[in-house]
Protein backbone atom coordinates (compact mmCIF):
# COMPACT_ATOMS: atom_id res chain seq x y z
CA UNK A 1 0.00 0.00 0.00
CA UNK A 2 1.05 3.47 -0.69
CA UNK A 3 0.13 7.22 0.26
CA UNK A 4 -1.32 9.44 -2.44
CA UNK A 5 -1.56 12.99 -1.47
CA UNK A 6 -4.17 15.92 -3.25
CA UNK A 7 -4.76 18.93 -2.16
CA UNK A 8 -8.73 19.88 -2.62
CA UNK A 9 -9.45 24.16 -2.24
CA UNK A 10 -12.56 24.12 0.29
CA UNK A 11 -13.93 20.78 -0.22
CA UNK A 12 -14.29 17.72 2.26
CA UNK A 13 -15.45 14.59 0.69
CA UNK A 14 -16.34 12.28 3.10
CA UNK A 15 -17.93 8.86 0.92
CA UNK A 16 -19.54 5.48 2.02
CA UNK A 17 -20.52 2.38 -0.38
CA UNK A 18 -23.78 2.10 -1.86
CA UNK A 19 -25.77 0.62 -4.61
CA UNK A 20 -28.06 1.83 -6.81
CA UNK A 21 -29.75 1.29 -10.33
CA UNK A 22 -30.75 4.43 -12.19
CA UNK A 23 -29.78 4.53 -15.77
CA UNK A 24 -31.04 3.75 -19.37
CA UNK A 25 -32.94 1.27 -20.88
CA UNK A 26 -31.85 -2.37 -20.29
CA UNK A 27 -28.52 -0.68 -19.08
CA UNK A 28 -29.11 0.87 -15.21
CA UNK A 29 -26.61 2.45 -13.63
CA UNK A 30 -24.53 -1.03 -11.94
CA UNK A 31 -22.75 1.31 -8.78
CA UNK A 32 -23.67 4.51 -7.19
CA UNK A 33 -21.31 6.68 -5.12
CA UNK A 34 -22.92 8.63 -2.10
CA UNK A 35 -20.82 11.31 -0.99
CA UNK A 36 -21.75 14.02 1.95
CA UNK A 37 -20.06 17.62 0.76
CA UNK A 38 -19.14 20.03 2.98
CA UNK A 39 -17.06 23.11 2.86
CA UNK A 40 -15.06 24.33 5.72
CA UNK A 41 -11.69 25.38 5.29
CA UNK A 42 -9.01 24.38 2.55
CA UNK A 43 -7.73 21.30 3.73
CA UNK A 44 -5.36 18.39 2.56
CA UNK A 45 -6.74 14.80 2.35
CA UNK A 46 -4.55 11.89 2.14
CA UNK A 47 -6.36 9.24 0.78
CA UNK A 48 -4.80 5.45 0.95
CA UNK A 49 -4.94 3.77 -2.07
CA UNK A 50 -4.30 0.00 -2.89
CA UNK A 51 -2.46 -0.55 -5.60
CA UNK A 52 -2.74 -3.85 -7.97
CA UNK A 53 -0.04 -4.61 -9.61
CA UNK A 54 -0.79 -4.15 -13.59
CA UNK A 55 0.51 -6.39 -16.09
CA UNK A 56 1.28 -3.68 -18.50
CA UNK A 57 1.80 0.24 -17.85
CA UNK A 58 -0.03 2.16 -20.37
CA UNK A 59 1.47 5.44 -21.18
CA UNK A 60 -1.15 8.19 -19.56
CA UNK A 61 -1.30 10.55 -22.67
CA UNK A 62 -2.88 8.19 -24.64
CA UNK A 63 -4.81 5.87 -22.41
CA UNK A 64 -8.52 7.03 -21.70
CA UNK A 65 -9.59 5.43 -18.09
CA UNK A 66 -13.34 5.16 -17.97
CA UNK A 67 -15.85 3.81 -15.39
CA UNK A 68 -19.79 3.01 -14.77
CA UNK A 69 -20.99 0.81 -17.27
CA UNK A 70 -19.82 -2.81 -15.44
CA UNK A 71 -22.07 -5.06 -13.73
CA UNK A 72 -19.08 -7.36 -12.95
CA UNK A 73 -16.41 -8.69 -14.76
CA UNK A 74 -15.98 -9.51 -18.50
CA UNK A 75 -17.30 -12.68 -19.26
CA UNK A 76 -17.80 -12.30 -23.29
CA UNK A 77 -17.50 -10.57 -25.93
CA UNK A 78 -20.73 -11.26 -28.10
CA UNK A 79 -22.49 -8.59 -29.45
CA UNK A 80 -25.92 -10.70 -29.39
CA UNK A 81 -26.10 -11.27 -25.78
CA UNK A 82 -27.72 -8.33 -24.49
CA UNK A 83 -27.18 -8.57 -20.52
CA UNK A 84 -24.03 -9.51 -20.74
CA UNK A 85 -22.70 -6.05 -22.88
CA UNK A 86 -23.05 -4.43 -19.83
CA UNK A 87 -19.62 -5.60 -18.67
CA UNK A 88 -18.15 -5.38 -21.83
CA UNK A 89 -20.03 -2.58 -23.83
CA UNK A 90 -17.55 -1.42 -26.66
CA UNK A 91 -18.53 -5.07 -27.90
CA UNK A 92 -20.92 -2.85 -29.51
CA UNK A 93 -20.00 0.47 -30.90
CA UNK A 94 -16.06 0.17 -30.19
CA UNK A 95 -15.32 -3.19 -32.45
CA UNK A 96 -18.96 -4.29 -34.26
CA UNK A 97 -20.61 -1.55 -35.89
CA UNK A 98 -23.92 -0.74 -37.11
CA UNK A 99 -25.39 0.09 -39.89
CA UNK A 100 -26.16 3.70 -38.78
CA UNK A 101 -25.83 5.88 -35.96
CA UNK A 102 -28.41 7.83 -34.19
CA UNK A 103 -27.65 11.23 -32.95
CA UNK A 104 -30.67 12.17 -29.99
CA UNK A 105 -29.61 15.72 -29.72
CA UNK A 106 -30.45 16.05 -33.59
CA UNK A 107 -33.09 13.72 -34.27
CA UNK A 108 -30.83 12.57 -36.74
CA UNK A 109 -29.60 8.94 -38.15
CA UNK A 110 -26.06 8.96 -39.63
CA UNK A 111 -24.97 6.73 -41.92
CA UNK A 112 -22.33 4.29 -40.98
CA UNK A 113 -21.66 0.82 -42.32
CA UNK A 114 -23.98 2.04 -44.71
CA UNK A 115 -23.74 5.07 -46.85
CA UNK A 116 -27.42 5.71 -47.75
CA UNK A 117 -31.00 3.86 -46.93
CA UNK A 118 -34.22 4.52 -48.36
CA UNK A 119 -37.54 3.31 -48.60
CA UNK A 120 -38.22 2.92 -52.54
CA UNK A 121 -41.94 2.02 -51.88
CA UNK A 122 -44.22 0.76 -48.66
CA UNK A 123 -42.79 -2.46 -48.50
CA UNK A 124 -39.40 -2.32 -49.96
CA UNK A 125 -35.72 -0.64 -47.79
CA UNK A 126 -32.97 -0.59 -50.32
CA UNK A 127 -29.50 -0.28 -48.51
CA UNK A 128 -25.94 0.57 -50.17
CA UNK A 129 -22.88 -0.01 -48.02
CA UNK A 130 -19.82 1.91 -48.00
CA UNK A 131 -17.04 0.63 -50.41
CA UNK A 132 -13.41 -0.16 -48.95
CA UNK A 133 -14.97 -1.57 -45.78
CA UNK A 134 -12.40 -4.37 -43.65
CA UNK A 135 -12.85 -6.91 -40.83
CA UNK A 136 -10.11 -6.41 -38.58
CA UNK A 137 -8.64 -9.52 -40.20
CA UNK A 138 -8.10 -7.51 -43.38
CA UNK A 139 -11.18 -9.17 -45.25
CA UNK A 140 -13.97 -6.88 -46.63
CA UNK A 141 -17.07 -6.36 -45.35
CA UNK A 142 -19.78 -6.95 -47.76
CA UNK A 143 -23.83 -7.25 -48.73
CA UNK A 144 -23.27 -10.89 -47.50
CA UNK A 145 -22.19 -9.86 -43.71
CA UNK A 146 -25.35 -8.12 -43.62
CA UNK A 147 -27.67 -10.58 -44.79
CA UNK A 148 -26.30 -13.24 -42.89
CA UNK A 149 -26.58 -10.82 -40.00
CA UNK A 150 -30.09 -10.61 -40.35
CA UNK A 151 -30.70 -13.93 -41.70
CA UNK A 152 -29.26 -14.86 -37.70
CA UNK A 153 -32.47 -13.29 -36.05
CA UNK A 154 -34.79 -15.73 -38.65
CA UNK A 155 -32.90 -19.16 -37.67
CA UNK A 156 -32.51 -18.48 -34.00
CA UNK A 157 -35.39 -17.29 -32.16
CA UNK A 158 -33.57 -16.15 -29.04
CA UNK A 159 -31.88 -13.20 -31.07
CA UNK A 160 -33.39 -10.07 -29.25
CA UNK A 161 -34.02 -8.50 -33.47
CA UNK A 162 -35.39 -11.88 -33.90
CA UNK A 163 -39.40 -10.48 -33.61
CA UNK A 164 -37.88 -8.50 -36.99
CA UNK A 165 -38.94 -11.49 -38.79
CA UNK A 166 -42.47 -11.14 -38.40
CA UNK A 167 -42.74 -8.19 -40.69
CA UNK A 168 -39.45 -9.13 -42.82
CA UNK A 169 -39.93 -11.47 -45.64
CA UNK A 170 -36.85 -11.61 -47.37
CA UNK A 171 -33.50 -9.73 -47.37
CA UNK A 172 -31.22 -10.05 -50.19
CA UNK A 173 -27.54 -9.14 -51.63
CA UNK A 174 -27.54 -7.50 -55.10
CA UNK A 175 -23.99 -7.07 -55.98
CA UNK A 176 -21.04 -6.91 -53.26
CA UNK A 177 -22.35 -3.01 -51.96
CA UNK A 178 -26.03 -3.13 -52.33
CA UNK A 179 -29.03 -4.64 -49.89
CA UNK A 180 -32.89 -4.98 -50.51
CA UNK A 181 -35.18 -5.76 -47.32
CA UNK A 182 -38.76 -6.76 -48.38
CA UNK A 183 -41.70 -6.64 -45.89
CA UNK A 184 -44.91 -7.24 -45.14
CA UNK A 185 -46.72 -4.79 -43.25
CA UNK A 186 -43.56 -2.76 -42.04
CA UNK A 187 -43.09 -1.70 -38.64
CA UNK A 188 -41.15 1.86 -39.58
CA UNK A 189 -40.38 2.64 -36.38
CA UNK A 190 -38.96 -0.60 -34.77
CA UNK A 191 -37.51 -0.72 -38.32
CA UNK A 192 -35.65 2.71 -38.05
CA UNK A 193 -34.53 1.78 -34.13
CA UNK A 194 -32.70 -1.58 -35.81
CA UNK A 195 -30.62 0.30 -38.52
CA UNK A 196 -28.45 1.55 -35.24
CA UNK A 197 -28.81 -0.97 -33.04
CA UNK A 198 -28.28 -4.52 -34.24
CA UNK A 199 -24.42 -4.87 -35.14
CA UNK A 200 -23.16 -6.56 -38.24
CA UNK A 201 -21.19 -9.56 -38.09
CA UNK A 202 -18.69 -11.30 -40.48
CA UNK A 203 -20.18 -14.43 -42.12
CA UNK A 204 -17.07 -16.15 -42.70
CA UNK A 205 -16.17 -16.11 -39.06
CA UNK A 206 -19.52 -16.89 -37.82
CA UNK A 207 -21.52 -19.07 -40.61
CA UNK A 208 -19.77 -22.26 -38.93
CA UNK A 209 -21.06 -21.90 -35.35
CA UNK A 210 -23.73 -23.92 -33.53
CA UNK A 211 -27.05 -21.89 -32.90
CA UNK A 212 -25.02 -22.21 -28.74
CA UNK A 213 -22.30 -20.20 -30.17
CA UNK A 214 -24.08 -17.56 -32.06
CA UNK A 215 -26.60 -17.09 -28.97
CA UNK A 216 -24.50 -17.78 -25.81
CA UNK A 217 -21.01 -18.43 -26.66
CA UNK A 218 -18.22 -16.07 -25.22
CA UNK A 219 -16.96 -14.88 -28.31
CA UNK A 220 -13.51 -14.56 -27.28
CA UNK A 221 -10.96 -12.77 -29.22
CA UNK A 222 -13.59 -11.01 -31.46
CA UNK A 223 -13.53 -9.68 -35.25
CA UNK A 224 -14.93 -6.09 -35.73
CA UNK A 225 -15.12 -3.61 -38.27
CA UNK A 226 -15.10 -0.86 -35.45
CA UNK A 227 -12.38 1.81 -34.45
CA UNK A 228 -11.31 -0.88 -31.49
CA UNK A 229 -9.82 -3.81 -31.32
CA UNK A 230 -9.58 -6.33 -28.03
CA UNK A 231 -6.31 -6.12 -26.12
CA UNK A 232 -6.76 -7.64 -22.98
CA UNK A 233 -8.84 -8.21 -19.65
CA UNK A 234 -8.67 -8.61 -16.39
CA UNK A 235 -11.61 -8.69 -13.00
CA UNK A 236 -11.36 -5.18 -12.96
CA UNK A 237 -11.16 -3.77 -16.69
CA UNK A 238 -11.59 -4.67 -20.27
CA UNK A 239 -8.86 -3.26 -22.89
CA UNK A 240 -9.48 -1.96 -25.90
CA UNK A 241 -6.38 -0.97 -28.49
CA UNK A 242 -7.05 1.77 -31.13
CA UNK A 243 -7.76 -0.45 -34.62
CA UNK A 244 -4.59 1.57 -36.78
CA UNK A 245 -6.59 0.44 -39.96
CA UNK A 246 -10.13 1.55 -39.03
CA UNK A 247 -11.84 2.16 -42.27
CA UNK A 248 -13.28 5.37 -41.23
CA UNK A 249 -9.90 7.18 -40.76
CA UNK A 250 -9.66 6.70 -44.56
CA UNK A 251 -13.28 7.24 -45.79
CA UNK A 252 -14.50 9.90 -43.56
CA UNK A 253 -11.63 11.43 -41.70
CA UNK A 254 -12.11 10.75 -38.60
CA UNK A 255 -9.91 9.03 -35.94
CA UNK A 256 -10.26 8.32 -32.60
CA UNK A 257 -7.79 10.10 -29.47
CA UNK A 258 -6.57 7.51 -27.36
CA UNK A 259 -4.79 5.00 -28.18
CA UNK A 260 -6.43 2.55 -25.82
CA UNK A 261 -9.33 2.79 -23.54
CA UNK A 262 -9.59 1.26 -20.05
CA UNK A 263 -12.63 0.52 -18.69
CA UNK A 264 -12.49 0.00 -15.33
CA UNK A 265 -14.76 -1.26 -12.74
CA UNK A 266 -14.36 -0.94 -8.88
CA UNK A 267 -14.96 -2.93 -6.43
CA UNK A 268 -15.17 0.06 -3.96
CA UNK A 269 -16.94 3.14 -4.95
CA UNK A 270 -14.97 5.40 -2.85
CA UNK A 271 -11.65 4.78 -4.55
CA UNK A 272 -13.37 5.43 -8.34
CA UNK A 273 -15.10 8.86 -6.71
CA UNK A 274 -11.51 9.86 -5.56
CA UNK A 275 -9.72 8.51 -8.81
CA UNK A 276 -12.13 10.72 -10.72
CA UNK A 277 -11.57 14.05 -8.60
CA UNK A 278 -7.55 13.04 -8.81
CA UNK A 279 -8.32 12.53 -12.76
CA UNK A 280 -7.34 8.98 -12.70
CA UNK A 281 -10.45 8.26 -14.45
CA UNK A 282 -11.40 10.42 -17.05
CA UNK A 283 -14.81 9.45 -17.45
CA UNK A 284 -17.19 8.26 -14.98
CA UNK A 285 -20.16 7.05 -16.02
CA UNK A 286 -21.79 6.42 -12.81
CA UNK A 287 -24.56 8.10 -10.73
CA UNK A 288 -22.84 10.52 -8.08
CA UNK A 289 -25.11 12.44 -5.61
CA UNK A 290 -23.86 15.71 -4.93
CA UNK A 291 -21.66 15.94 -7.93
CA UNK A 292 -23.10 19.88 -8.26
CA UNK A 293 -20.70 20.62 -5.72
CA UNK A 294 -17.51 19.15 -7.59
CA UNK A 295 -18.60 20.56 -10.76
CA UNK A 296 -19.19 23.32 -9.29
CA UNK A 297 -15.62 23.52 -7.62
CA UNK A 298 -13.96 22.48 -11.08
CA UNK A 299 -12.86 19.13 -9.76
CA UNK A 300 -15.34 17.35 -12.59
CA UNK A 301 -16.85 18.84 -15.30
CA UNK A 302 -20.46 18.34 -16.44
CA UNK A 303 -22.74 18.26 -19.57
CA UNK A 304 -24.68 21.27 -18.21
CA UNK A 305 -22.83 23.71 -15.72
CA UNK A 306 -25.69 24.33 -13.80
CA UNK A 307 -28.90 22.16 -12.48
CA UNK A 308 -29.60 19.22 -13.62
CA UNK A 309 -26.45 19.08 -15.11
CA UNK A 310 -26.64 16.16 -16.87
CA UNK A 311 -28.38 15.41 -20.03
CA UNK A 312 -31.72 13.33 -19.71
CA UNK A 313 -31.59 9.61 -20.44
CA UNK A 314 -34.64 7.26 -19.51
CA UNK A 315 -38.21 8.17 -17.98
CA UNK A 316 -38.32 6.82 -14.21
CA UNK A 317 -42.27 5.83 -14.72
CA UNK A 318 -44.65 4.90 -11.71
CA UNK A 319 -46.54 1.00 -13.03
CA UNK A 320 -49.94 0.87 -11.13
CA UNK A 321 -51.73 -2.27 -11.23
CA UNK A 322 -54.76 -1.95 -12.97
CA UNK A 323 -55.63 -6.09 -12.08
CA UNK A 324 -55.99 -4.88 -8.40
CA UNK A 325 -58.56 -2.21 -6.89
CA UNK A 326 -58.21 0.11 -6.32
CA UNK A 327 -55.45 0.79 -8.96
CA UNK A 328 -58.30 -0.49 -11.21
CA UNK A 329 -60.18 2.87 -10.74
CA UNK A 330 -58.62 5.48 -12.99
CA UNK A 331 -59.99 7.95 -10.69
CA UNK A 332 -57.76 6.60 -7.65
CA UNK A 333 -54.85 6.86 -10.47
CA UNK A 334 -55.32 10.13 -11.48
CA UNK A 335 -55.49 11.00 -7.29
CA UNK A 336 -52.35 8.94 -6.79
CA UNK A 337 -50.67 11.10 -9.92
CA UNK A 338 -51.37 14.74 -8.14
CA UNK A 339 -50.39 13.33 -4.84
CA UNK A 340 -46.95 12.39 -5.13
CA UNK A 341 -43.96 15.46 -4.50
CA UNK A 342 -41.96 15.32 -7.57
CA UNK A 343 -40.61 17.95 -6.46
CA UNK A 344 -38.71 16.31 -3.41
CA UNK A 345 -38.22 13.44 -5.40
CA UNK A 346 -35.60 15.97 -7.53
CA UNK A 347 -34.55 18.17 -4.90
CA UNK A 348 -33.70 15.99 -2.15
CA UNK A 349 -33.47 12.34 -3.40
CA UNK A 350 -31.13 13.63 -6.67
CA UNK A 351 -30.04 17.05 -5.28
CA UNK A 352 -31.31 18.54 -8.45
CA UNK A 353 -29.41 16.28 -11.14
CA UNK A 354 -32.83 15.56 -12.56
CA UNK A 355 -35.36 17.12 -13.91
CA UNK A 356 -39.64 16.12 -13.24
CA UNK A 357 -40.36 14.49 -16.19
CA UNK A 358 -43.43 15.64 -18.63
CA UNK A 359 -46.52 14.04 -18.00
CA UNK A 360 -46.47 12.34 -21.58
CA UNK A 361 -42.94 10.51 -20.29
CA UNK A 362 -41.46 11.76 -23.59
CA UNK A 363 -37.89 12.74 -22.90
CA UNK A 364 -36.51 16.39 -23.51
CA UNK A 365 -35.03 14.96 -27.00
CA UNK A 366 -38.49 14.10 -27.92
CA UNK A 367 -40.18 16.96 -26.83
CA UNK A 368 -41.91 17.92 -30.26
CA UNK A 369 -44.03 14.96 -30.05
CA UNK A 370 -45.77 16.10 -26.89
CA UNK A 371 -49.10 17.27 -27.45
CA UNK A 372 -48.87 20.61 -24.87
CA UNK A 373 -53.03 21.19 -25.36
CA UNK A 374 -53.28 18.10 -24.04
CA UNK A 375 -51.07 18.20 -21.07
CA UNK A 376 -52.54 21.74 -20.29
CA UNK A 377 -56.01 19.97 -19.97
CA UNK A 378 -55.11 16.72 -18.76
CA UNK A 379 -51.33 16.60 -17.03
CA UNK A 380 -50.82 16.78 -13.58
CA UNK A 381 -48.41 18.03 -11.11
CA UNK A 382 -48.06 17.78 -7.32
CA UNK A 383 -51.60 19.20 -5.72
CA UNK A 384 -52.47 17.37 -2.60
CA UNK A 385 -55.59 19.40 -2.05
CA UNK A 386 -56.81 18.23 -5.88
CA UNK A 387 -55.95 14.57 -5.30
CA UNK A 388 -58.28 14.75 -2.02
CA UNK A 389 -60.66 16.30 -4.42
CA UNK A 390 -60.67 13.45 -6.72
CA UNK A 391 -60.29 11.21 -4.07
CA UNK A 392 -63.95 12.53 -2.69
CA UNK A 393 -66.24 12.84 -5.74
CA UNK A 394 -65.08 9.20 -6.60
CA UNK A 395 -66.30 8.36 -3.13
CA UNK A 396 -63.35 7.48 -1.36
CA UNK A 397 -63.42 8.81 1.72
CA UNK A 398 -62.06 8.20 5.64
CA UNK A 399 -64.86 6.60 7.59
CA UNK A 400 -62.97 5.13 10.22
CA UNK A 401 -61.15 8.64 11.44
CA UNK A 402 -57.47 7.15 10.76
CA UNK A 403 -56.51 9.51 8.06
CA UNK A 404 -56.63 7.38 5.49
CA UNK A 405 -59.33 7.14 3.06
CA UNK A 406 -61.91 3.42 2.06
CA UNK A 407 -62.52 2.73 -0.82
CA UNK A 408 -66.28 3.39 -1.87
CA UNK A 409 -67.39 -0.14 -0.62
CA UNK A 410 -65.92 1.02 2.82
CA UNK A 411 -62.77 -1.24 2.35
CA UNK A 412 -59.26 -0.58 3.46
CA UNK A 413 -56.97 0.31 1.50
CA UNK A 414 -53.67 -0.84 2.59
CA UNK A 415 -50.68 -0.48 -0.17
CA UNK A 416 -46.91 -0.95 -1.12
CA UNK A 417 -44.67 0.94 -3.18
CA UNK A 418 -41.40 -1.21 -4.12
CA UNK A 419 -37.93 -1.21 -5.49
CA UNK A 420 -35.09 -3.33 -4.99
CA UNK A 421 -33.09 -3.04 -1.65
CA UNK A 422 -30.36 -1.28 -2.13
CA UNK A 423 -30.81 1.18 -4.99
CA UNK A 424 -30.56 4.05 -3.24
CA UNK A 425 -31.86 6.74 -5.20
CA UNK A 426 -34.90 5.01 -5.51
CA UNK A 427 -35.45 4.22 -1.98
CA UNK A 428 -35.29 7.79 -1.61
CA UNK A 429 -37.83 8.18 -4.31
CA UNK A 430 -40.50 5.82 -2.78
CA UNK A 431 -40.34 7.00 0.46
CA UNK A 432 -41.13 10.82 -0.44
CA UNK A 433 -43.98 8.76 -2.45
CA UNK A 434 -45.16 6.80 -0.01
CA UNK A 435 -45.42 9.88 2.76
CA UNK A 436 -46.57 12.52 0.16
CA UNK A 437 -49.92 9.82 -0.55
CA UNK A 438 -50.33 9.60 3.11
CA UNK A 439 -50.46 13.54 3.00
CA UNK A 440 -53.22 13.42 0.91
CA UNK A 441 -54.62 10.36 2.92
CA UNK A 442 -54.03 8.03 0.50
CA UNK A 443 -52.28 4.43 3.04
CA UNK A 444 -49.39 3.76 1.02
CA UNK A 445 -46.04 2.39 2.21
CA UNK A 446 -42.57 1.73 0.98
CA UNK A 447 -41.55 -1.60 0.91
CA UNK A 448 -37.58 -2.95 -0.54
CA UNK A 449 -37.96 -6.60 -1.15
CA UNK A 450 -34.08 -8.05 -2.87
CA UNK A 451 -33.76 -7.81 -6.23
CA UNK A 452 -34.85 -11.50 -7.00
CA UNK A 453 -38.34 -10.94 -5.27
CA UNK A 454 -38.68 -7.81 -6.73
CA UNK A 455 -37.91 -8.75 -10.33
CA UNK A 456 -40.43 -11.51 -10.14
CA UNK A 457 -42.85 -9.31 -8.71
CA UNK A 458 -42.85 -6.67 -11.67
CA UNK A 459 -42.87 -9.30 -14.42
CA UNK A 460 -45.68 -11.84 -13.17
CA UNK A 461 -48.07 -8.85 -11.79
CA UNK A 462 -48.51 -9.29 -8.26
CA UNK A 463 -46.75 -5.68 -7.05
CA UNK A 464 -48.68 -3.05 -6.13
CA UNK A 465 -47.40 0.16 -7.18
CA UNK A 466 -43.33 -0.15 -8.58
CA UNK A 467 -40.78 1.80 -10.33
CA UNK A 468 -39.43 1.23 -14.07
CA UNK A 469 -36.51 2.72 -16.50
CA UNK A 470 -36.08 1.01 -19.30
CA UNK A 471 -37.05 2.90 -22.26
CA UNK A 472 -34.07 4.96 -22.95
CA UNK A 473 -33.09 7.63 -25.60
CA UNK A 474 -34.68 6.58 -28.79
CA UNK A 475 -35.45 7.90 -32.31
CA UNK A 476 -38.95 7.15 -31.76
CA UNK A 477 -41.16 7.98 -29.34
CA UNK A 478 -43.05 4.28 -30.15
CA UNK A 479 -39.95 2.51 -27.84
CA UNK A 480 -41.40 4.63 -24.83
CA UNK A 481 -45.13 3.83 -25.52
CA UNK A 482 -44.24 0.23 -26.76
CA UNK A 483 -42.80 0.08 -23.50
CA UNK A 484 -45.54 1.31 -21.20
CA UNK A 485 -48.66 -0.38 -23.20
CA UNK A 486 -46.79 -3.72 -24.22
CA UNK A 487 -49.44 -6.43 -25.22
CA UNK A 488 -50.89 -8.68 -25.37
CA UNK A 489 -51.23 -9.50 -21.43
CA UNK A 490 -49.25 -12.27 -20.63
CA UNK A 491 -48.85 -14.61 -17.86
CA UNK A 492 -45.29 -13.06 -17.52
CA UNK A 493 -44.87 -9.70 -18.74
CA UNK A 494 -41.23 -9.38 -19.51
CA UNK A 495 -40.75 -6.59 -22.12
CA UNK A 496 -43.45 -3.91 -20.40
CA UNK A 497 -46.76 -3.01 -19.11
CA UNK A 498 -45.96 -4.44 -15.73
CA UNK A 499 -49.45 -2.72 -14.14
CA UNK A 500 -51.09 -5.15 -17.27
CA UNK A 501 -53.52 -2.44 -18.44
CA UNK A 502 -55.52 -3.97 -20.46
CA UNK A 503 -57.19 -0.91 -23.41
CA UNK A 504 -57.65 -2.62 -26.63
CA UNK A 505 -57.60 1.03 -28.19
CA UNK A 506 -54.47 2.26 -26.80
CA UNK A 507 -52.70 -1.17 -28.11
CA UNK A 508 -54.21 -0.34 -31.66
CA UNK A 509 -52.84 3.21 -31.21
CA UNK A 510 -49.51 2.07 -30.13
CA UNK A 511 -49.35 -0.66 -33.43
CA UNK A 512 -50.64 2.22 -35.59
CA UNK A 513 -47.42 4.34 -34.47
CA UNK A 514 -45.65 1.56 -35.01
CA UNK A 515 -46.82 1.56 -38.67
CA UNK A 516 -46.32 5.13 -39.44
CA UNK A 517 -43.55 5.96 -41.62
CA UNK A 518 -40.40 7.74 -39.44
CA UNK A 519 -40.67 10.84 -42.12
CA UNK A 520 -44.55 11.24 -40.96
CA UNK A 521 -43.69 13.47 -38.99
CA UNK A 522 -46.96 14.97 -38.76
CA UNK A 523 -48.77 11.51 -38.83
CA UNK A 524 -46.63 10.71 -35.36
CA UNK A 525 -47.58 13.68 -33.81
CA UNK A 526 -50.99 13.10 -34.40
CA UNK A 527 -51.00 9.33 -33.14
CA UNK A 528 -48.86 10.76 -29.88
CA UNK A 529 -51.38 13.39 -29.08
CA UNK A 530 -54.25 10.69 -29.28
CA UNK A 531 -51.54 7.82 -26.61
CA UNK A 532 -51.48 11.43 -24.28
CA UNK A 533 -55.11 12.28 -24.07
CA UNK A 534 -55.55 8.26 -23.26
CA UNK A 535 -52.95 8.16 -21.06
CA UNK A 536 -53.47 11.22 -19.20
CA UNK A 537 -57.51 10.30 -18.83
CA UNK A 538 -56.93 6.83 -17.64
CA UNK A 539 -53.44 7.29 -15.84
CA UNK A 540 -52.41 3.87 -16.14
CA UNK A 541 -48.56 4.71 -15.13
CA UNK A 542 -47.11 7.77 -13.71
CA UNK A 543 -43.98 9.47 -15.24
CA UNK A 544 -41.78 11.05 -12.44
CA UNK A 545 -38.77 12.07 -13.39
CA UNK A 546 -35.92 11.72 -15.93
CA UNK A 547 -33.01 10.00 -14.69
CA UNK A 548 -30.02 11.51 -15.83
CA UNK A 549 -27.39 10.40 -18.54
CA UNK A 550 -24.65 10.71 -15.86
CA UNK A 551 -21.28 11.32 -16.97
CA UNK A 552 -18.60 13.68 -15.05
CA UNK A 553 -15.18 13.95 -16.41
CA UNK A 554 -11.96 15.11 -15.68
CA UNK A 555 -9.75 17.66 -18.10
CA UNK A 556 -6.21 16.54 -16.54
CA UNK A 557 -5.47 13.96 -19.35
CA UNK A 558 -7.84 14.96 -22.32
CA UNK A 559 -10.20 17.65 -22.67
CA UNK A 560 -12.71 18.92 -25.05
CA UNK A 561 -15.46 17.25 -23.60
CA UNK A 562 -18.69 17.61 -25.15
CA UNK A 563 -20.85 20.20 -23.14
CA UNK A 564 -23.82 22.57 -23.55
CA UNK A 565 -21.16 25.34 -24.41
CA UNK A 566 -21.07 27.03 -27.94
CA UNK A 567 -18.51 25.88 -30.21
CA UNK A 568 -18.25 22.60 -27.99
CA UNK A 569 -19.22 19.14 -29.81
CA UNK A 570 -22.44 17.88 -28.58
CA UNK A 571 -22.24 14.46 -28.17
CA UNK A 572 -23.24 12.04 -25.54
CA UNK A 573 -20.37 11.42 -23.31
CA UNK A 574 -21.51 7.79 -22.10
CA UNK A 575 -20.38 4.50 -22.21
CA UNK A 576 -23.08 2.40 -21.66
CA UNK A 577 -24.56 -0.35 -23.52
CA UNK A 578 -26.19 1.02 -26.75
CA UNK A 579 -25.03 4.93 -26.25
CA UNK A 580 -21.75 3.85 -28.05
CA UNK A 581 -23.78 3.87 -31.53
CA UNK A 582 -25.24 7.28 -30.01
CA UNK A 583 -22.59 9.40 -29.82
CA UNK A 584 -20.03 7.78 -27.69
CA UNK A 585 -17.83 6.88 -30.62
CA UNK A 586 -17.77 9.90 -31.80
CA UNK A 587 -16.54 11.75 -28.32
CA UNK A 588 -13.94 10.07 -28.53
CA UNK A 589 -12.54 11.26 -32.11
CA UNK A 590 -13.23 14.99 -30.76
CA UNK A 591 -11.23 14.54 -27.58
CA UNK A 592 -7.90 16.60 -27.49
CA UNK A 593 -4.85 15.44 -25.39
CA UNK A 594 -4.19 17.90 -23.00
CA UNK A 595 -0.29 19.54 -23.77
CA UNK A 596 2.31 18.24 -21.24
CA UNK A 597 3.08 20.92 -18.35
CA UNK A 598 6.23 22.12 -19.07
Amino acid sequence: MRKSVFSLMSLFVVLSLVLAACAPAATPTPEVIKETVEVPVEVTVEVPVEVTPEVVAYERSETLYVSGAAWGPPSDWNPFITWSKANTTGTIGLVYETLFMYDPLTDELIPWLAESGEWTDANTYDLKLREGITWSDGQPLTAADVVFTFELGQKYAALWFSPTWNYLDSVTAIGDYDVQFNFTDPLYQEWASNLYNIPIVPKHLWEGRTEEEVTAGANENPVGSGAYLYESHAEDRNVWVRNEDWWATSLLGLKPAPKRIVDMRFASNNVALGAVIKGEVDLSNNFLPGIATLSEKGYVQTYFAEAPYMLSANTAVLFLNTTKPPMDDPDFRRAVAFAINTGDIVNVAYANLVKAADPTGLLPSLAKYVDQAVVDELGFSYDPDEAKAILAAAGYVDVDGDGFVEAPDGSKIELEVTCPFGWTDWMEAIKVIANSAQDAGINIQDKTPDYGAWDTALTTGTFDMTLNNWAGMSNTPWTLYNLLFNHPIRDVMGSGNFGRYDNQQMFDLVDQLAATPSTDEAGMKAICSQIQELMLTEMPVIPLWYNGLWAQYSNAVWTNWPSEAENIPSRLPCTWSGYWQMGGLLTLTELEPVPPSE
